[in-house]
């Protein structure tokens, strides 16, 4: 079987692995999931969804909408009603969809953040969240069980489709910005209104966040924003390298400060007004210290393993209850199910917050670093500058140093945790954790997390430091770890 549907779903190479043919093998093994009596047709706490309802979105990869227009085929041909976005959307948007029309599930056709030669599924369960590891489990058992029956995918013709009203298409934005009105005060914004650029990485985000803020006196310029499936040749990922162009605009004096979203628009960036980057790491803990200290909010805090430890410092402050998982938003979107829940975030960022959907999402929280901005009456660079100094510094940076030779996952982390050293740089190792991989945490609460790939013989390092030094301590401790495995 060339489909492996994981926890995140599926990406491939388009007309490599990810063709039509796969597609709809795909999404047959999905109708039969979702049909299935074990699939879980309960929302907590809500009104039950429609078992025969569907929600399918895309964004603005090549053939994007055509592989949505055949998954929604096979869908009805498989007796469900399909909604179907009219045009490409941030998966956020059609995630909340999938709860809003009280569907039982929802596709995504994207590849998030990845090179423009890959294409993805997402799938959706009806709380408006990634589906559960069991959910996607369910699918690949089908998957596995029709190729070894040599059953072909049901599909019906698009146009008879939605001629039976199997097929209707929609537009999720309009509801999602009824939602996003109760989460971002516009009130505030409009106010004072900001002058600053929008980088949507030629990714399904674009004109999001500047029709949102519409009628506000906002100034917004967006680059990136037309269609272009190629992405200009980069990984529609917001991180520093990838942002040249916003880091031009500003210095070109279209804006004071630019947000950035990517391929699907539920990862959020950001850079001030000198084109320094914004890192998810300090947009978290700005968005918890607004929201504790300007709106008056509690709850618990969730982050990844890898997310910065300013966290754990505003948390400490506050008084508010810390959850640490695996890397993988879904660990944060359990928290968010089941718990009174303030904000959850990852490194990479993916990011949401008290009353949204348990799902990343880049204009929700570029939306909400505007309404910060805006209430402070600062820029975003003293901003941050005022974290830092009420928080302690923190450097940040990840590598992947590969392998002399493959090694188990369980093997090095045993490694890892039996060969701890006692300090890195001139700090002891205070803590070590195992929540996903192995972390050493210092003393100065400087850390380092050493997770080896379960795929490949790699090594995903991530370090904070209180210093570029120490940053470079915990890196170069890495290093000597993978130069080790021989």
């Amino acid at each position: 079987m060339t489909i492996h549907f994981g926890t995140d779903g599926w990406r491939a190479v388009i007309s490599d692995t990810f063709t039509f043919t796969n597609l709809r093998m795909l999404s047959q093994a999905i109708a039969d999931a979702v049909a299935s009596e074990s699939w879980d047709k309960s929302v907590k706490g809500g009104q039950a969804p429609d078992p025969k309802k569907f929600v399918v979105g895309f964004d603005t990869r090549f053939l994007s909408d055509r592989y949505a227009g055949d998954v929604a085929r096979v869908l009805a041909a498989n007796g469900f009603i399909v909604y179907l976005a009219q045009s490409d959307a941030p998966t956020p948007t059609i995630s909340y969809a999938v709860k809003n029309l009280h569907a039982i599930a929802g596709v995504m056709i994207t590849a998030s953040h990845n090179a423009p030669r890959y294409n993805g599924v997402k799938l959706k369960a009806a709380y408006g969240g990634s589906a559960l590891n069991e959910q996607c489990h369910r699918v690949e058992v089908y998957l596995n069980d029709n190729e070894e029956r040599a059953r072909g995918p049901n599909l019906m013709d698009f146009d008879v489709a939605r001629e039976r009203g199997l097929i209707q298409k929609f537009n999720p934005l309009p509801e999602y910005f009824e939602h996003l009105r109760k989460l971002i005060n516009s009130d505030v914004i409009a106010e004072n209104p900001q002058c600053f650029v929008v980088d949507s990485m030629y990714g399904s985000g674009r004109g999001v966040i500047k029709a949102f803020l519409q009628g506000t006196g906002c100034e917004i310029t967006e680059i990136r924003g037309e269609m272009n499936p190629g992405f200009g040749n980069i990984h529609p990922e917001p991180i520093a390298k990838y942002l040249g162009a916003l880091a031009g605009a500003i210095g070109a004096g279209m804006g004071n400060f630019g947000v950035t979203t990517d391929g699907d628009a539920d990862r959020i960036g950001a850079m001030d007004e000198h084109s320094n980057f914004v890192d998810p790491h300090k947009i978290m803990a700005l968005a918890l210290r607004y929201l504790v200290e300007k709106r008056g909010w509690s709850g618990a805090v969730v982050r990844t393993v890898s997310t910065t430890r300013m966290i754990d410092r505003l948390c400490q402050r506050y008084g508010l209850k810390l959850y640490e998982t695996p890397v993988g938003f879904n660990h944060i979107a359990d928290y968010m199910m089941t718990q009174d829940i303030l904000i959850g975030g990852e490194e990479s960022g993916g990011i949401s917050f008290k009353g949204h959907i348990p799902e990343g999402d880049g204009p929700l929280m570029g939306l909400l670093l505007v309404e910060i901005i805006a209430a402070a009456h600062k820029s975003l660079h003293d901003l941050v500058e005022e974290l830092l100094a009420e928080v302690g510094p923190a450097f940040y940076e990840r590598t992947d140093l590969r392998l002399n030779r493959p090694v188990a996952k369980a093997e090095m982390t045993d490694f890892l945790i039996k060969q701890a050293p006692a300090e890195i740089g001139d700090q002891k190792v205070a803590q070590i954790s195992n929540v996903d991989g192995v972390k050493y945490i210092m003393a100065d609460d400087s850390w380092l997390l050493i997770r080896p790939s379960g795929t490949e013989p790699v090594l995903r390092v991530y370090a904070e430091g209180r210093s570029k030094e120490m940053v470079k301590s915990l890196l170069g401790y890495g290093q000597t770890v993978a130069a080790s495995v021989t």
